[in-house]
């Protein structure tokens, strides 16, 4: 903080006084890169996207592909592993809810668009996603494990689709259908 506030050509406490804490400046940073990288992720699907496709899984492997090959996100996270993963991953930081905001529109708009129905609030599969990615794409610094991002895909796409209301039809009967006709 002092090299910023030096850069700047103000005091530490100017700099602390208008920014805050160390930890609100970087998950300020990190936000607007981390909407840069929403955003990209979008545009790119929406590219390949083919008619009928859903938004949200789509989007959601750009998105884990860009997270996954940032160089400069992962030398923060060498660098500073406890602090990057607070800034990133806390539910009252900037970060991760912008990010489960995006995800639950998209959502949304697969629900409007595509007629999706999940059998759980948009809003809450919009924060399991997220925190499946975040398990996944940070598994080096959160468990020693190896990130993953080819499970996040698979998970996360089971998590959506495996997550749709189905109407029972007319030719699978249901089990208690089965046991009322014996």
């Amino acid at each position: 903080m002092q090299g910023i506030a030096d850069e700047l050509g103000v005091s530490r406490a100017t700099l602390f006084r208008n920014i805050g804490t160390r930890d609100a400046l970087l998950g300020e940073a990190l936000w607007v890169l981390t909407e840069q990288t929403l955003q990209l992720a979008a545009r790119r699907w929406d590219v390949e996207r083919a008619d009928g496709e859903s938004y949200s899984v789509g989007t959601g492997r750009h998105i884990n592909a860009l997270v996954s090959r940032s160089t400069a996100l992962h030398a923060l996270l060498a660098d500073e592993p406890a602090l990057t993963i607070k800034v990133l991953t806390d539910p009252r930081g900037r970060v991760q809810p912008g990010v489960v905001a995006f995800v639950e529109e998209l959502l949304r708009l697969d629900m409007v668009e595509h007629g999706y129905a999940p059998i759980a609030e948009p809003r809450d599969l919009a924060f399991a996603l997220v925190r499946l990615g975040e398990s996944f794409l940070y598994a080096d610094v959160l468990a020693a494990r190896q990130p993953d991002i080819d499970a996040a895909n698979r998970l996360q796409l089971a998590l959506v689709e495996g997550g749709r209301t189905h109407a029972p039809t007319e030719s699978v009967p249901t089990a208690r259908a089965e046991r009322t006709r014996r």
